[in-house]
């Protein structure tokens, strides 16, 4: 069985801050495409979203990067279309809120997928070599087979999207399609 994973697709993400800009905005049909395909023919799908708190000095990704994703905000919102397929799909797509770059990190999502009997993840998202990967690294060490979809995955640093690409192609024995 199969599960589908979006990551952080988010307004913060792709137009505001931490931008990832032009490579976001150019996977966003294909991500749309995939979405849909995967909820509507019955597969887990999970927007696992990244969460974070306004003035918290206590999360490692405070000397990281400018706030973003904050709670309540705008720019924690699914960017473009996105919004819309999830909305049509509520039924059938988890929300999933998250606080590390990993999915599994701190969320159920590994007792998601194993009560439902998935053994492969595939991978959507923003950032390929940071939220993408660790994701992929924790799926791995779980034992899920990994997909990863390059055409719809995304990084605002292109020699890290390709690193990670190869990385989790290499060293996860990742499929990359």
């Amino acid at each position: 069985m199969k599960a589908l994973v979006v990551i952080d697709y988010t307004v913060d993400f792709v137009n505001g801050k931490p931008p990832v800009g032009e490579p976001a905005i150019a996977i966003e049909e294909r991500l749309l495409e995939l979405t849909a395909t995967f909820a509507d023919r019955g597969d887990h799908v999970v927007m696992a979203v990244d969460l974070h708190d306004e003035g918290d000095t206590y999360h490692p990704e405070h000397k990281l990067y400018p706030p973003h994703n904050l709670r309540g905000t705008e720019g924690r919102r699914l960017y473009g279309r996105l919004d819309e397929v999830y909305a049509a799909r509520k039924d059938r797509i988890v929300w999933m809120d998250k606080t590390r770059y990993s999915a599994f990190c701190g969320t159920d999502l590994e007792l998601q997928l194993r009560i439902r009997g998935i053994d492969e993840v595939h991978l959507i998202g923003v950032c390929t070599d940071i939220c993408v990967l660790h994701t992929a690294v924790d799926a791995y060490n779980k034992g899920f087979r990994i997909v990863v979809h390059e055409g719809a995955v995304a990084s605002f640093d292109q020699e890290g999207h390709v690193w990670a690409l190869k990385h989790m192609r290499q060293v996860l024995g990742a499929e990359i399609i």
